[in-house]
């Protein structure tokens, strides 16, 4: 997926927010996608797509994946 410049800086800006503001700005997006038109549908699945498909995304989530790798079966009975 190719980042424009514009998307470097916000993603930059984000970073230097407090946890508070993080959670606030993804509960106002979440909340814009919800309300948005359903002709946006296609469009936020191929930049979902475009995200999975990020090298630098799977790493992250792979990193996630190791990291909550010990605690998958809490909980759980085993067989």
């Amino acid at each position: 997926m190719t980042h424009s410049v514009g998307l470097a800086q916000i993603e930059h800006a984000i970073r230097q927010l407090s946890y508070e503001e993080r959670l606030w700005l993804i509960e106002r997006l979440a909340h814009g996608l919800r309300h948005s038109s359903r002709d946006t549908g296609p469009a936020f699945d191929a930049v979902l797509a475009d995200m999975a498909a990020d090298p630098e995304i799977r790493r992250e989530l792979a990193q996630f994946a190791q990291e909550f790798a010990p605690t998958e079966m809490d909980g759980l009975e085993q067989p």
